[in-house]
């Protein structure tokens, strides 16, 4: 997907562009291609973009530690604002930053990237806690072996008098 020029945004009609996806992102590991649609408009002050997309991916689930393929679908809107960036000069080394400045913010005479915004959205629908079967995983097997485990020669003489002493 190629970065859109937000000027350009302007001239194009209901001051929108609708991009069609059918690709592989370039940091996301999926096995089959992001399949879906993406709408970036823009408000005169902000950016509205949406997008619906799914892919299927392969995680490994935490429990079991196999490989499984999990559907990721994203479905969101985001708005940001066209504001120009602070430069790094002006501010201090360490500032305090309020909750009114956090928020996303592109150049309005810069370029927004769509493929960017849309490998963000897929990170933020990856699961934390990945279980291949929540229902049915019972996680890795655990269960000691019936032979007893060879001891090392240099704790000889103390599993030998462990066993002494339990006697």
């Amino acid at each position: 997907m190629e970065p859109i020029f937000i000027p350009r945004l302007l001239k194009a009609p209901q001051q929108q562009e609708v991009l069609q996806v059918d690709e592989n992102l370039t940091d996301l590991e999926t096995l089959t291609p992001v399949r879906g649609a993406m709408t970036v408009a823009h408000r005169q002050t902000y950016l509205e973009v949406s997008g619906k997309a799914a892919a299927i991916v392969t995680l490994v689930c935490d429990r079991c530690l196999q490989n499984y393929n999990t559907r990721l679908q994203v479905e969101t809107t985001e708005l940001i604002w066209l504001q120009r960036p602070h430069e790094a000069k002006d501010l201090p080394s360490e500032r305090e930053v309020s909750l009114d400045d956090l928020e996303e913010s592109v150049d309005p005479h810069g370029y927004f990237n769509p493929e960017t915004w849309l490998y963000e959205q897929f990170c933020l629908e990856m699961p934390l806690r990945k279980v291949c079967d929540p229902e049915h995983c019972q996680g890795a097997d655990t269960t000691e072996s019936d032979k007893e485990p060879p001891v090392d020669a240099r704790w000889a003489k103390l599993a030998d008098l462990k066993q002494q002493l339990s006697s």
